[in-house]
Order: C-alpha cells, then sequence, then structure tokens
C-alpha cells in the first residue's frame, strides 16, 4: 500500500508517518511538503511544494497512491478568518481536488478537531472554517474519505507539537495524562492510537466518515 502524507512534521503527522513505517502493508510513504524533514528511510520519500495552492508541477509524482493522510493545519490563534481559512481550508481542498482527480480509488484521511460545526453556523470562527472543510472533501469523488476529530492527545514516543503554547501544555499535563485517559477514555488518545486508527481506516474503511476520541480506540 502506497500513502501520501501531508504536515509530516506537525504531532499528528509524525504520529502517523511513524506507524506507516512501522506497518509491513505499508510500502511507500511520501511526505509533500514546502520543506524537508531530514528524515531518511527506505520506505520514505519527500516531495518539495513551495505553493500549497498549486501541485502543477509534481503531479507525475501524485499518481499511484492508495491513501493520503492530510495532517497539515495551524492554530487560529493569532489569525483572522480569511488567514485561518486559506490555510485550513484552501490549501486542504487544493491537495484534494488534485488527488482526488488523479487518485480516484483513493481513501482520503483527514485531520480536523474536536468541536468542528458541519452545519457552517457556529459562531466560532475556527469551527465553522473546520466544518466547512470536512463538508467540502465529502464532496469530492474519493473512495472513501474520514475526518478524524481528535481532542486532547498524549504525545508518546518523543513526538512534539510544532505549537509553542501545547508544548508548554502537554508538558505540565504529562503526568497526568495517563491518569485522564483512563477516567475519561472517550475525550483524550494517544498519539500512536490516532496513527494506528489512520492506519486502519484507510486498509480497512469505517462505518463512520466522522470519527472521534472513543472510535480511535476501537479501531487502533
Amino acid at each position: 500500500m502506497k500513502v501520501i502524507l501531508f504536515g509530516a512534521t506537525g504531532m499528528l503527522g509524525q504520529a502517523v508517518l511513524r506507524e506507516s513505517l512501522l506497518d509491513p502493508d505499508i510500502t511507500q510513504v511520501q511526505s509533500i511538503g514546502r520543506n524537508r524533514t531530514g528524515l531518511l528511510d527506505p520506505k520514505f520519500n519527500e516531495v518539495i511544494v513551495k505553493d500549497l495552492l498549486d501541485y502543477t508541477s509534481v503531479e507525475k509524482e501524485l499518481v499511484g497512491f492508495d491513501a493520503c493522510f492530510f495532517c497539515l493545519g495551524t492554530s487560529s490563534a493569532g489569525k483572522n478568518e480569511a488567514e485561518y481559512t486559506r490555510i485550513t481550508h484552501d490549501f486542504t481542498l487544493a491537495a484534494a481536488e488534485t488527488l482526488s482527480r488523479l487518485n480516484p480509488q483513493m481513501t482520503f484521511v483527514y485531520i480536523s478537531g474536536e468541536g468542528a460545526d458541519s452545519s457552517e453556523k457556529s459562531k466560532t470562527m475556527w469551527a465553522r472554517v473546520r466544518g466547512k472543510t470536512e463538508n467540502d472533501l465529502f464532496r469530492l469523488p474519493f473512495k472513501a474519505v474520514y475526518v478524524f476529530r481528535p481532542g486532547v492527545i498524549q504525545p508518546l514516543h518523543g513526538i512534539q507539537s510544532k505549537t509553542a503554547s501545547y508544548r508548554l501544555f502537554y508538558s505540565v499535563a504529562k503526568p497526568l495524562l495517563p491518569l485522564f485517559r483512563f477516567a475519561f477514555p472517550g475525550l483524550i488518545s494517544t498519539t500512536e492510537t490516532v496513527g494506528r486508527s489512520m492506519l486502519s481506516v484507510a486498509k480497512k474503511g469505517a462505518e463512520k466518515k466522522i470519527l472521534k476520541a472513543r472510535d480511535f480506540e476501537k479501531l487502533s
């Protein structure tokens, strides 16, 4: 199975990359991004794209893949709606529209967030934009589209968030997260659980199109 990965340097991108490289069913992982990760592995390849709204120059390198894990994203903190929409919605749809045309039998797995609003009417800007992005993805002619809405995530295996405020939170909360996971299994996941569940839906599918923390535990 050959997969494409966006957002390989982010926390969940690192998670699904790690699990993909460990999975014998995955023969190739191709990362798409503006910068190299520096990772060396026989199964891993990188394609550098400077403009994440235009894949014309690399289309030949995007053909023949079975699944895409789209983990590229950003915090809404400090961004207005236009800025957040460009990164969250426009970057995602530019990639997805290209991939659905080149690989119509592909399964597309998108990392959204707990609280995303499918009605697109929320007063919370980021929830509205995430909901619109999800809805627009479901309209594309892929074999299947799955949306992951993680809540709090416990990073494992040396994985770290790129966002400084998140790193601080995880550093402070680290001793308590395992206890919270035990007490609230439907709210808190680990990077390992999310990564493995993403691989599971790419390979076997799932009954639901929108998956949350409680679903990750069943799939991983």
